[in-house]
């Protein structure tokens, strides 16, 4: 393949796009890989859809290895299978909807369980057609309310997802490894450094469900590293380690005090130092047991219920990880104070939240026997010793508190946890039956009784990946793309007009024959270095210069990933380019 600067549909920036939030968002839009179209929706131009189609390319590879079948399921869906299954009213928001000329309702596809599961009854019937996994590379939808950092929170993404499905169980569990090796294996042949995490299943559903997360500084996703263990996980995954319980009716009765002025948790443990609460001046806001009221609005329900969390007043709340826990529903700040005059704002105990009808929920560390410094429910008035057990007792427990580095580690209990952020590129599940549950998928057992398949989920972000790509490999004077998915193996810049651009052309064509893919900077409207700018911005991994010293049989050689130059015969140039290349077109 050879491309010819001097008609390739390219232009090149030489400021950042003012709405370029990320290296990634910038990059990609200066060296002309991509365009913005709408918010949230991008056009691929020739450089860049290059490189996605590179991308695509070792995830279809990886894919096919492990015996996986590629189908294509239309984009545009009905709604009637997802209200099935119950996801209609889950996504909410989150998909774009439509009606048809005739008022019935459809979807663009956000993923395709439903459908996999639908295909699969229609053509199997025996036990004898299982195991069968299908995937399929296709662009998804998703309805964000903020679409931001270019090709990393888009509304229109390419996305790689397939479905196992199983007879049972350990069938499940085999196929969930074989994927989980496959995208380690994709991952390490896209450049990426990343991580596999624990993660909750979300809208998916099911038991088991892990993220590979390549690191950055940039991500949108917060995950934990353990330092004495390999635990890791999401923060919206990470499990609190519970203290022992202890006896409810060991401590002293519960007493109330006058706090005027404190509806902070600092300034209740300084009164209460001050003072000597409880006849003791170490209190610490981990002493203290903070309330916190939430609106919760579950789909199809037109009344949201209220719901408490209590935890301690070190912490706060994360409520993405109250989200995640709490998924389908939604969740927001209660501030509707006015309207229910029993919570008192800043003062608010668990003692009277089961007689006022309201869930109480409470951090794993508010277990049994646990005495706390909390409120009173009455302005300006705070209880020592509120005794989780016998002065309240919660509905259940949710990780709701904020993960914090040197936490301890849940795994193994000696190591602490580092926080680190990082990119979302792929998520794996293990379903289970809830999809050929909601379609009853049955087939006919070795026993001549009806099997009920069991399911697995595996998503790519094809596109997000390649944004993951320019953020990890990148420098100040612009992209620096991996060998593997730049979109071009060679970079011919001629450095003049004359002899030195027929040579760049003939030995592109030459290298092109012996099947690297290759880029020639012919145009002759600008200066060497602004082709020597647009190189290195556009970041192809060798850079061949056709300069002043072509005239004595030498060109430069230079490589974008290291910064090293050499300079090199002609006459040698295309077998040291084309060292291990066979025939690839």
């Amino acid at each position: 393949m050879l491309l010819r600067m001097s008609t390739l549909l390219l232009r090149t920036l030489r400021e950042d796009p003012a709405d370029a939030e990320v290296p990634s968002h910038r990059l990609l839009l200066r060296a002309g890989y991509l365009r913005r179209a709408a918010p949230g929706g991008y056009t691929w131009l020739p450089l860049g859809k290059l490189v996605l189609d590179r991308v695509t390319d070792v995830v279809r590879q990886e894919m096919t290895a492990i015996g996986d079948q590629e189908v294509l399921f239309p984009a545009l869906l009905p709604a009637e299978p997802y209200r099935t299954s119950g996801r209609w009213a889950e996504y909410g928001d989150d998909i774009f909807t439509l009606a048809d000329r005739r008022g019935a309702e459809h979807l663009l596809a956000p993923t395709h369980e439903e459908l996999a599961a639908l295909l699969v009854k229609d053509l199997f019937t025996s036990y004898r057609d299982f195991p069968v996994t299908l995937f399929q590379i296709q662009t998804k939808f998703r309805d964000e309310t903020r679409p931001r950092a270019g090709l990393l929170r888009g509304r229109e993404f390419l996305m790689k997802d397939a479905y196992s499905f199983d007879l049972d169980d350990s069938g499940l569990a085999a196929a969930y490894d074989r994927h989980r090796d496959a995208y380690r294996r994709i991952f390490d042949r896209l450049g990426l450094d990343h991580t596999v995490v624990a993660a909750t299943s979300g809208a998916m559903g099911g038991s088991v469900s892990e993220e590979f997360v390549a690191s950055s500084e940039v991500g949108e996703d917060t995950f934990v590293a353990c330092t004495g263990c390999d635990y890791a996980a999401n923060t919206e995954a990470v499990t609190t380690p519970a203290p022992p319980a202890g006896d409810p009716d060991a401590p002293p009765p519960a007493r109330v005090y006058d706090t005027p002025d404190t509806p902070s948790i600092e300034s209740l443990v300084e009164l209460a130092n001050a003072r000597r609460l409880g006849d003791r001046a170490d209190w610490t806001a981990a002493d203290t047991l903070k309330n916190v009221v939430l609106t919760v609005r579950r789909p199809g329900s037109d009344e949201p219920e209220l719901l408490v969390i209590g935890l301690p007043g070190d912490r706060e709340v994360d409520l993405r990880r109250v989200g995640a826990a709490l998924h389908p529903a939604t969740v927001t700040m209660f501030d509707s104070f006015a309207d229910r005059p029993e919570l008192v704002r800043g003062y608010i105990g668990p003692q009277i939240l089961a007689a006022c009808g309201v869930r109480y929920l409470v951090d794993p560390r508010v277990v049994p026997g646990t005495a706390w410094l909390t409120g009173a429910n009455e302005p300006g008035r705070h209880a020592v010793d509120v005794v989780c057990g016998r002065d309240f007792v919660p509905d259940g427990t949710i990780e709701a508190a904020e993960v914090r580095p040197g936490d301890p580690c849940p795994a193994c209990g000696s190591g602490t946890l580092t926080i680190r952020r990082g990119i979302e590129i792929g998520h794996i599940f293990q379903l289970g039956r809830r999809f050929t549950d909601a379609f009853a998928v049955d087939v006919l057992g070795p026993a001549g009784k009806p099997v009920r398949p069991t399911m697995g989920c595996y998503g790519i972000g094809v596109s997000r990946a390649v944004a993951a790509i320019a953020e990890q490999h990148h420098d100040e004077r612009g992209l620096v793309w991996p060998a593997a998915v730049a979109p071009c193996d060679v970079h011919l810049v001629a450095a003049g007009k004359g002899p030195q651009l027929d040579a760049a052309l003939d030995l592109g064509g030459q290298l092109a024959g012996r099947g690297l893919r290759v880029l020639v900077d012919d145009r002759t409207h600008v200066s060497a270095g602004v082709k020597f700018t647009d190189a290195e911005l556009i970041g192809i991994p060798r850079t061949v210069v056709v300069g002043r010293r072509f005239t004595d049989g030498y060109v430069e050689l230079r490589d974008r990933i290291t910064g090293e130059r050499d300079e090199v015969p002609v006459d040698a140039l295309v077998a040291r380019l084309t060292e291990g290349v066979s025939g690839r077109v």
